[in-house]
């Protein structure tokens, strides 16, 4: 089946939202103006356990959440990547993905992110892709919250 990344079902995305427990965030800053840091305190806000994943801040804090270096470092098996990288970066992020003992159910590529090749890779490995949108955007649309 191909998935058209160009529309997502409400009730695909909606599935999405309210089975993720657990978000590893990848390019999480702890900068204010930047748009992974209102993402990740927006998503702490409603209730995801957040895992900021930024190799230079490893150790650190986002938000009273650890950073980790790696997804790999993340303690925890995680249901959703949440991607705030350039789209050139995500071959590499894939093969990181592909590598983890327990593969996440989704990764998510924030808006203006899109790499077919690299949602290609995922689904094959059984992994659910959206491109090009905002969790914190499609979830008070879809959940009022």
């Amino acid at each position: 089946m191909t998935i058209d990344h160009d529309r997502y079902a409400d009730s695909t995305l909606r599935d999405i939202l309210t089975t993720t427990r657990t978000i590893a965030m990848i390019g999480a800053s702890p900068k204010a103006d930047r748009p992974s840091n209102g993402v990740l305190a927006y998503l702490n806000r409603v209730g995801y356990e957040t895992y900021p994943v930024h190799p230079g801040l490893a150790g650190s804090a986002i938000h009273g959440r650890m950073a980790y270096g790696r997804l790999a470092d993340v303690p925890v098996p995680i249901d959703m990547v949440d991607v705030f990288r350039n789209a050139d970066a995500i071959p590499a992020l894939v093969d990181e993905i592909l590598a983890l003992e327990t593969l996440p159910k989704v990764v998510w590529l924030q808006l203006g992110i899109r790499n077919d090749d690299a949602a290609a890779r995922l689904e094959a490995a059984g992994i659910e892709v959206v491109m090009d949108r905002c969790p914190a955007i499609e979830r008070p649309r879809l959940l009022g919250q």
